[in-house]
């Protein structure tokens, strides 16, 4: 007999009081020792089983917070119904949405949640159960200030670990919140396609760059032999002036008068020297263009130069109106003569650049106008371009010297002329900045110093 089932004897008799009175025999002996044995298993069955008891409510209320704590995280409205459409379990989410606590909706009909559109069609999902289900369709539930929040819901159904069917899950996540996605996903596509369209339009102005200083050069070499030609035929032509000048006048015949008046020879001499100024003129002009088409090009580094600052003012300003179709009047407040030192190229670029931003900006008005005008400060001299547009809008200000902003619609504009005569500015040692006209339009202010190598 072991220790516990003789104390479990023991006991047992003094509690009877026979321990004095009653004489234990073998055969009775052995039938109580059989009852305590079984009293023991009996005991220790039941300590084990409140044990195993413990530790699956403790598994079970873990899993319960787990799901708690799932229900409570989800950003999605989920509704849980019976068969017969009786919400049986909602989620945080809707009460956050609804502005309405999860009491007014247990143990209540599905209809109580939506206008009478959505439960109608809802009510319907009941006697589809466990064939259809219910995907993406847009549904109205009502908060508690009367008020309405779409959902996109998505409906199925609901099984035990048997696979009997128990109802339904409706799980909803707030329309605003998917077209907010949506949104995000097309501004991120509409700015890569722009993107792609800026370095395809970007790689062609570089190769176009690349073609004008392939062009300029190779115009050099004909306009060289159109200067040197004509300064020859000048001094050729005033040499022959002389000559027949001088035999007129030893030769006195009459024939030879009547041919000089049928030939116009007179009108002739009059006419060459004006004749090849012009075409010096012109050949001068020529080459000036090329020069400015190999500075604008970029593909030359420009050494610094002393130049007419008033001059070159001007023909920046016409090399853009020729190319325009926009007719506009241009009004100038110009020192008469300005002289810096600089690189004359990239100042050119900047001035194009704020002249072609500006007609863009006058595209859509009636009489466009534009003042441009230089003062000096010190050693700083200050390059004004105002237009008459509809100026800069406010949450462009921050951004309008980034590269690819641009305000133009797709395929109008790269997004790089600011940007790149920004940085030009800052590398000739200036600035540029652009604000609003007090009496409307915007102004564009390029400030540089006299001498840029100082």
């Amino acid at each position: 007999m072991s220790k516990g089932a003789e104390e479990n004897y023991a006991s047992l008799i003094d509690r009877a009081g026979v321990t004095e009175s009653l004489e234990l025999t073998p055969s009775t002996e052995s039938v109580w020792i059989e009852v305590i044995q079984k009293m023991d298993s009996v005991y220790a069955d039941l300590v084990r089983s409140q044990v195993e008891l413990e530790e699956k409510n403790s598994a079970l209320e873990e899993a319960q917070q787990f799901i708690d704590s799932v229900l409570s995280a989800m950003t999605d409205v989920l509704i849980v119904c019976d068969t017969g459409g009786i919400i049986q379990q909602v989620n945080a989410a809707l009460e956050k949405l609804t502005d309405r606590p999860a009491k007014d909706f247990l143990r209540r009909p599905l209809n109580v949640l939506f206008n009478s559109e959505d439960a109608a069609m809802l009510g319907q999902f009941p006697e589809k159960l466990g064939h259809e289900s219910l995907n993406d369709c847009e549904v109205s539930v009502l908060c508690a200030d009367g008020s309405s929040a779409p959902l996109a819901m998505n409906c199925s159904s609901r099984y035990d670990r048997d696979g009997a069917l128990l109802g339904m899950v409706l799980i909803g996540r707030p329309v605003g919140e998917l077209r907010r996605a949506y949104d995000d996903l097309n501004r991120t596509l509409y700015e890569l396609k722009q993107a792609q369209q800026q370095l395809v339009h970007s790689e062609k102005m570089a190769s176009l760059g690349r073609l004008v200083a392939g062009v300029a050069h190779e115009l050099n070499n004909p306009i060289s032999f159109v200067f040197g030609n004509m300064h020859a035929l000048k001094r050729y032509a005033s040499r022959i002036s002389e000559y027949l000048c001088e035999v007129d006048a030893q030769v006195d015949s009459a024939q030879l008068q009547q041919l000089r008046r049928e030939l116009k020879i007179d009108r002739i001499l009059n006419d060459m020297g004006p004749l090849v100024d012009g075409t010096l003129e012109g050949a001068e002009r020529v080459s000036d263009i090329v020069q400015d088409l190999r500075r604008y090009s970029g593909v030359q580094k420009e050494a610094y130069s002393r130049f007419e600052l008033p001059e070159l003012i001007r023909k920046a300003v016409q090399w853009v109106l020729q190319a325009s179709r926009v007719k506009l009047e241009v009004s100038y407040e110009l020192p008469d003569t300005l002289e810096i030192e600089s690189h004359k190229g990239q100042i050119h670029q900047i001035l194009v650049n704020l002249v072609q931003n500006a007609l863009d900006a006058m595209a859509q008005q009636s009489q466009p106008g534009l003042i441009v005008s230089c003062e000096t400060a010190e050693d700083v001299v200050r390059i004004q371009v105002l237009d008459q547009g509809p100026g800069i809008a406010e949450k462009d200000r921050a951004q309008i010297f980034e590269p690819f902003f641009t305000s133009k619609p797709v395929g109008q504009g790269t997004g790089l002329g600011l940007y790149i005569s920004y940085g030009l500015a800052r590398d000739l040692g200036g600035d540029l900045s652009a604000e609003n006209h007090p009496q409307g339009g915007a102004l564009f202010t390029l400030s540089l110093p006299f001498n840029a190598k100082a």
